[in-house]
């Protein structure tokens, strides 16, 4: 990873990365609660994943919520949208199968910028990604979500292949909880990727990246 979180990573540790829901009702309370839960110190990097809405409102989302990222160090990710990503100064981009490919969107956003690339359960498509330059790559879902469609199961050996053959960070996705989020970082996932599983916590957002970071030993 470049610098933006680099800083956060470490081999043996596995770190929260959080994901923002995929609609944002109230945007400047929302960026209150996201303070709140950046504060926490809990928190390696935010993706910004809205889905039907406009590029307006994208651009809206992440003219608010990038300086609080800053405030706290969190690297700011936006979800599929490179040119977005380049336009507005986001610290990186996060690319499914379909949403581009790593070397458009480095040459948008430069080489001090991170890339993420969606790979299911393809030790393939990681390996592609990682040639073609990806910061880092991401594997699942793992667990059931209803956060957007699984196009995949994969079983979390694949982390650990991963880790055992490359010194790229990988990232696990998918209906992860505070109740199994070390399943997938003891096998090697140096992030777990959670939407649901803070922002729908029933004790709070805060109270659960308190409680991820205490399961996770971060």
């Amino acid at each position: 990873m470049t610098d933006a979180t680099a800083a956060n990573s470490n081999q043996n540790l596995c770190e929260l990365y959080l994901i923002t829901p995929p609609k944002i009702e109230e945007l400047a309370a929302f960026s209150k609660t996201l303070d709140d839960v950046l504060a926490t110190g809990s928190v390696a990097c935010m993706q910004l994943r809205l889905k039907d809405v406009s590029d307006a409102d994208i651009k809206e989302a992440a003219n608010a919520l990038m300086p609080v990222c800053a405030k706290h160090e969190v690297a700011f990710i936006l979800n599929d949208r490179a040119d977005l990503a380049a336009e507005l100064g986001a610290d990186g981009v996060h690319l499914g199968q379909h949403d581009g490919d790593v070397t458009t969107a480095r040459t948008l956003l430069g080489h001090d910028k991170d890339i993420g690339v969606t790979c299911h359960d393809s030790m393939h498509l990681a390996f592609e990604a990682g040639e073609a330059g990806a910061d880092y790559v991401a594997f699942g879902a793992f667990f059931d979500t209803s956060t957007k469609q699984a196009d995949a199961r994969p079983d979390p050996d694949i982390l650990t292949t991963w880790d055992e053959v490359t010194a790229l960070p990988c990232v696990a996705i998918g209906g992860i909880t505070v109740e199994n989020c070390r399943v997938v970082a003891d096998a090697g996932a140096h992030f777990v990727a959670v939407s649901s599983g803070v922002w729908d916590y029933p004790e709070g957002p805060v109270a659960a990246v308190q409680a991820f970071a205490e399961t996770l030993g971060a």
